[in-house]
């Protein structure tokens, strides 16, 4: 009987621990599986790029690669594209950059002020001031969209980045996200902060900004890839070529029709997949710090 006992309490870990490893290898199946199934259309896409356009047009979506590689990229990266050929690829790029970068830095700023009034400073209506903000989630921008154009049209901003930038850098989202953020500062760190005679601006440059790094950093990665992908707005506010960006080039380069009216879809894929770089590389370059201020509560 003692001989049964210990053969069953000498089985009962390994049969755990083995549970436990089909458990883990069933977990990162579902994880390749998922990888695998988002990473199927780029590469596709990019398979499709190395093609030339009346193979795409004839055959459909490649699973290839073809012989177009080195051509179909540097034709959109440093070759005229669209109706006049006055940009190409890297002028979009640089654009795209320039709406990304001033799009979540403009964000984070107005935000950070926005919250940082809010919370610390004793104003009436302060909460209804937030609400009102917070409210603002319900008019998108394709709701508000005709009077905005309005505004930047009657200010002359309409083929500048100002005009792509500014009407767009108010954010109720990150202003929550801050507000929050700054309400879990403990109220020791601002005694401290006023006995050691920091002023409001100094508390907020001192103290809160390398605090809120991680919130800055999600914050960030989110504005960033969300202007990056903005159609509707640089479609209605640039009519000049060299505001275009890389999202709208793509569209761009479809309705050149090159040959028997094919569009070269080639051409067209090799931006795509240059349109995805930038934000992939920011979202690598920041992950950790993305799920840190995303999940870390202790200041």
């Amino acid at each position: 009987m003692t001989d049964t006992a210990t053969t069953v309490h000498a089985l009962a870990p390994a049969t755990r621990r083995a549970a436990f490893r089909w458990s883990v290898v069933l977990d990162h199946a579902i994880l390749i599986a998922g990888s695998l199934f988002m990473l199927l259309p780029v590469a596709l896409a990019f398979m499709t790029s190395t093609h030339e356009a009346v193979t795409i047009h004839t055959g459909g979506v490649q699973f290839m690669p073809g012989d177009r590689l080195a051509e179909n990229y540097s034709t959109v990266m440093f070759k005229g594209l669209g109706f006049t050929g006055a940009v190409n690829g890297t002028t979009m790029m640089i654009n795209s950059m320039i709406l990304g970068f001033g799009f979540a830095i403009g964000k984070i700023v107005v935000a950070m002020m926005a919250a940082y009034a809010i919370v610390y400073f004793r104003f009436p209506l302060a909460e209804l001031a937030f609400w009102a903000i917070f409210v603002t989630l319900l008019l998108p921008l394709e709701v508000r969209i005709l009077p905005s154009y309005e505004i930047v049209q009657s200010m002359g901003l309409t083929n500048t980045y100002t005009g792509l930038i500014v009407p767009l850098i108010a954010s109720a989202t990150a202003t929550f996200f801050f507000r929050q953020f700054f309400k879990s500062v403990p109220d020791e760190l601002i005694e401290a902060a006023r006995i050691d005679g920091a002023g409001p601006w100094k508390f907020f440059v001192d103290i809160l900004v390398p605090l809120s790094r991680t919130m800055i950093a999600a914050i960030f990665i989110i504005m960033f890839v969300y202007g990056w992908n903005q159609y509707l707005w640089p479609t209605l506010i640039t009519t000049d070529e060299d505001y275009f960006t890389l999202v709208r080039g793509i569209k761009q380069i479809i309705q050149v029709w090159v040959g028997s009216q094919i569009p070269e879809y080639g051409q067209a894929m090799a931006l795509a997949i240059l349109a995805m770089l930038p934000p992939v590389i920011v979202v690598v370059v920041f992950q950790s710090w993305f799920i840190k201020g995303l999940t870390e509560s202790d200041k």
